[in-house]
């Protein structure tokens, strides 16, 4: 037999109807995600303002000890990135030691809130397809019950059946996008959250680079020598004579 002919008997026999289940479950299965997805989310929700401005006056006035005092409460990713930065003795903590540090933690923040994210996007990317297969599956059925009906049973079969199964067709591809686009909007929505948070916490880790930076510069004046003032040639001449 034919691989056309093959294919074709085997999408016949099983129909539709599976594409139509398929796409009900990747519906349930979308709405838990988004579900559980907003919900572990909704701490990013958090004003942050206040907290920066606390932290900033802490550093300044009791170093990391404060900080951590004021970050050690707090579960937003901007605190945990900052908190990672100020962890080990202020003493021991270079700028450039404490920036690696929160790019570091900040990757893994970013893993951890983008988890399954990439289900909702190759759902919304996919679940059209799927329904425009189960479509595809529905006309061959038709133009097939088509062929086989005889000449005198064409103008009857035609205004009946096949349209019939055609329109169940369309359904399968308007079932996949009703599941494509709640997926994709979720998703879009989502992913704007966490990159505002991701902002957040390099604004709070550049805060902390500040603070250092300006530690290091302070401390390195202090240990420069008084500079002498500068005496011109022609005054050391004359003060020698």
């Amino acid at each position: 037999m034919h691989i056309v002919e093959r294919a074709k008997n085997l999408m016949m026999s099983a129909g539709s109807e599976w594409v139509m289940w398929l796409l009900i479950a990747l519906s349930a299965m979308s709405i838990a995600v988004i579900i559980e997805r907003v919900l572990a989310l909704r701490a990013l929700k958090t004003d942050l303002s206040e907290l920066r401005r606390d932290l900033v006056t802490g550093l300044f006035e009791g170093g990391f000890a404060k900080a951590r005092t004021l970050l050690s409460n707090q579960r937003h990713p901007a605190a945990l990135v900052a908190l990672r930065g100020v962890a080990r003795p202020e003493s021991d903590t270079t700028a450039k030691g404490a920036e690696e540090a929160m790019v570091a933690e900040t990757v893994a923040q970013k893993r951890i809130l983008e988890s399954r994210f990439s289900f909702l996007a190759t759902l919304g990317a996919n679940a059209p397809f799927i329904g425009l297969f189960g479509t595809v599956v529905g006309i061959l059925q038709a133009f097939d019950a088509l062929g086989h009906a005889g000449p005198s049973a064409v103008s009857s079969i035609a205004p009946q059946a096949v349209m019939s199964s055609i329109s169940e067709a369309l359904v399968a591809t308007a079932i996949g996008l009703a599941v494509a686009i709640p997926a994709v909007f979720a998703y879009n929505m989502l992913e704007r959250t966490v990159k505002a948070a991701l902002e957040d916490a390099e604004i709070f880790a550049r805060e902390i680079v500040s603070y250092l930076e300006s530690r290091t510069g302070h401390e390195a004046s202090k240990q420069e020598p008084p500079s002498r003032p500068f005496v011109t040639p022609m005054r050391r001449a004359a003060s020698a004579s």
